[in-house]
């Protein structure tokens, strides 16, 4: 079982490290949250294989450790801050969408509104469009399908296009 753990331990921890800086904001604070996640997965991990999807049990128990780590600090999510900074540094921001905020002086809006979607659409916005993540990872690690990770997606650019009273939050060719 150890060598079970271990693969899986392997397949996640990067994006979870990734994720859970989005959230946190420091490094060293995304470090904590990940330890703590697979320390509880690693003492739990016959519960974990016992669940329906590993990934999305797995996914919500670094969820609760990002809730923790955030109420233990008393911070708010800091994903308008992290990404913003991030995307500034890469000079990533929605594709389809990078026109309309060239007239901004940043991506805190865009950002600011991702955070107050829904859990599983602001899940499926931040590993798709801030971490990079393809439709089939992202599955993978929410433990659903392509298929809702798309919708999820289109329902989540619709309500940041309205939000944002951007035109065009379908366009042809989008992912």
């Amino acid at each position: 079982m150890a060598l079970t753990f271990d693969a899986f331990h392997e397949r996640h921890h990067g994006l979870w490290l990734r994720y859970a800086r989005t959230q946190v904001g420091l490094r060293a604070g995304a470090e904590a949250v990940v330890d703590a996640t697979c320390s509880h997965l690693l003492h739990n991990w016959t519960h974990a294989l016992a669940q329906e999807s590993v990934s999305a049990y797995a996914w919500s128990v670094l969820k609760e450790r990002i809730r923790d780590w955030l109420d233990e600090h008393g911070r708010e999510p800091a994903l308008a801050e992290t990404a913003s900074f991030d995307a500034v540094c890469r000079g990533r921001l929605l594709p389809e969408l990078r026109d309309e905020f060239e007239v901004l002086e940043s991506g805190m809006s865009l950002y600011s509104a991702i955070t107050r979607l829904p859990e599983r659409q602001h899940d499926v916005i931040v590993l798709r469009y801030v971490l990079g993540c393809t439709d089939e990872e992202v599955a993978e690690h929410l433990g659903t399908v392509r298929a809702t990770v798309r919708s999820q997606a289109r329902q989540a650019k619709r309500k940041l296009a309205a939000r944002m009273n951007l035109h065009g939050g379908e366009r042809a060719g989008e992912r």
